[in-house]
């Protein structure tokens, strides 16, 4: 596939609907921040378009269009893809794992909350980036989809609860922002989980994303119970279920087929009298 840069980007209303909760919005999100990749079959009238955002991959359009080879830039991401694209998908990544997924969408009242004393909870400012930094490698997903820690910090589309030093113990951001609907995403540091900040933070933030004029949605596996808890809790109900890809390392490339061997020579290349 080759790679689109923003101006070379078709119309994409027929490729990715706008203003649906669930992974349609990770288009949506690599438009309105600039954040993410793009790849086509072709640069002028393709007939196949990837985005791919913090590892999350939309693929659509038409599998003939497309090699198991030219995938290989979707290689250890979570692709949805309609299922006419399954049998390329299998020809490209030999280790692809299918994972049931759940879209919610906040319909209720979230349950209420009491902080722990000297915890407060605010919007993410440009002065938080090395305190979420400082996180750590296994909390970077939670600003991958804004390009890195500043990116989320600076986006205004973040809320943390923090202690009287500063500390960020819990996250909640809109992950993907679409038009209509901002997937929501939240985390929390080890030793404070079981505290209800995530709750706190999620619910904060439920409250800027309507006061934007969009509704909060929520995406998880169907595996995750702790997620599935906080999403019940701070008042989203289930809307669908769908399935994406996890994609392994590319399968190996095809060996070169060996050169014809001229007529009238033998293997070894030497002409027969």
């Amino acid at each position: 596939m080759i790679e689109l840069k923003a101006h070379q980007l078709p119309s994409l209303t027929p490729w990715f609907p706008a203003g649906v909760p669930g992974p349609t919005s990770v288009g949506e999100h690599a438009l309105a921040t600039g954040v993410g990749e793009w790849w086509a079959d072709r640069v002028r009238e393709p007939q196949a378009l990837a985005v791919s955002v913090a590892g999350h991959v939309l693929l659509r359009g038409q599998p003939a269009a497309l090699t198991p080879e030219e995938l290989a830039p979707l290689a250890g991401s979570y692709v949805d893809a309609p299922a006419r694209f399954l049998p390329l998908l299998g020809a490209a990544f030999p280790k692809l794992c299918p994972w049931e997924r759940m879209v919610w969408t906040q319909q209720t009242a979230p349950a209420p909350t009491v902080l722990p004393r000297g915890v407060r909870i605010r919007r993410l400012e440009p002065a938080d980036t090395e305190a979420v930094a400082d996180l750590g490698v296994n909390a970077a997903w939670i600003h991958a989809s804004w390009g890195g820690p500043f990116g989320l910090c600076a986006s205004g589309h973040g809320w943390a609860a923090v202690d009287r030093g500063g500390t960020v113990l819990t996250i909640a951001c809109s992950y993907f922002r679409g038009q209509r609907y901002e997937d929501v995403a939240a985390l929390t540091t080890p030793d404070y989980r079981r505290h209800r900040l995530a709750l706190a933070c999620v619910t904060a933030l439920c409250a800027d994303i309507r006061a934007r004029g969009r509704t909060p949605a929520w995406n998880c596996s169907t595996l995750n119970k702790p997620s599935r808890l906080l999403a019940w809790s701070a008042g989203f109900r289930l809307v669908h279920e769908y399935v994406h890809y996890a994609t392994g390392a590319p399968a190996p490339a095809p060996a070169p087929a060996p050169a014809p061997t001229p007529a009238g020579a033998s293997r070894s290349g030497v002409l027969q009298s």
